[in-house]
């Protein structure tokens, strides 16, 4: 077994020759805060995206936690809504959508075997307050404006030679 700790996007095809040189061995990766490094693919003197494709769509998330914080305005008082939440999963669980309520606590609100994308992570979290009451129906057009018509990464989006193994 191998522990990578903190490595930084020019250091992952070093874990990829790794796994080369020991396809049998168990690769743990802590902390290394790749979807972050997945950003950077492609840019000068970091790996080529191909490397998703190749090595990174095959990492199996184990413990995952990423907290996002977002803000809409609305037509009524406090016309400005800040909410956060966190996509959570420890293996061999769901990926949660969880909102923060406020005071370190969260409240559950979806579960799925496979994990969102981030567009579709902040649309579970606006849903929510929209069941609570705290934001309105807009209307299709408008909901158009607010999330375009992107809502994924480029790694987000099902490639022709990627595994799934990321999301599930």
């Amino acid at each position: 077994m191998y522990v990578c700790i903190v490595a930084s996007a020019q250091e992952l095809p070093d874990i990829e020759e790794l796994h080369g040189l020991d396809p049998d061995a168990t690769i743990v990766f802590y902390n290394l805060k790749l979807d972050i490094l997945r950003g950077d693919l492609g840019a000068p003197a970091f790996p080529s995206k191909e490397f998703q494709d190749r090595f990174l769509s095959e990492v199996k998330p184990v413990y995952y936690l990423r907290t996002r914080q977002y803000s809409r305005s609305t037509p009524n008082p406090p016309f400005m809504v800040n909410y956060q939440g966190c996509l959570f999963r420890s293996y061999p669980g769901q990926f949660q959508t969880l909102l923060d309520t406020g005071n370190g606590k969260y409240r559950r609100v979806e579960g799925n075997s496979v994990r969102p994308a981030l567009g579709e992570f902040k649309q579970q979290l606006t849903d929510a307050l929209k069941v609570e009451g705290i934001l309105q129906e807009e209307g299709k057009t408008l909901d158009f404006l607010r999330t375009g018509y992107k809502t994924t990464t480029w790694w987000e989006e099902e490639r022709e030679n990627a595994s799934d193994s990321w999301k599930t």
